[in-house]
């Protein structure tokens, strides 16, 4: 089952987020074929606030569990996370 997460930066968070990316980009990586797509969301300066991962996992708790060990949640980088099951009509 796919799930996306989005997550929402808290305000003037933009170095927490830098500081954290190498680490995040390497724990997307680590999850090979069942990352489906990842990037930032942006505001409309286009500075990164946020962030929408769509995952292939067998569970909302394991979904849970990769929200809970990003190193940017772990850094205390979002205010607010959403997990939700999706399904993929198009393309």
């Amino acid at each position: 089952m796919l799930y996306v997460i989005c997550c929402t930066d808290k305000a003037n968070h933009l170095q927490v987020r830098m500081d954290n990316r190498p680490a995040h980009v390497e724990y997307l990586k680590s999850f090979g074929a069942k990352l489906f797509a990842a990037g930032p969301t942006l505001n409309e300066a286009g500075d990164m606030n946020g962030s929408v991962v769509i995952l292939d996992l067998d569970s909302r708790t394991d979904a849970e569990a990769f929200a809970a060990g990003d190193p940017y949640a772990k850094a205390g980088l979002f205010s607010a996370v959403t997990i939700n099951a999706w399904k993929k009509v198009l393309p």
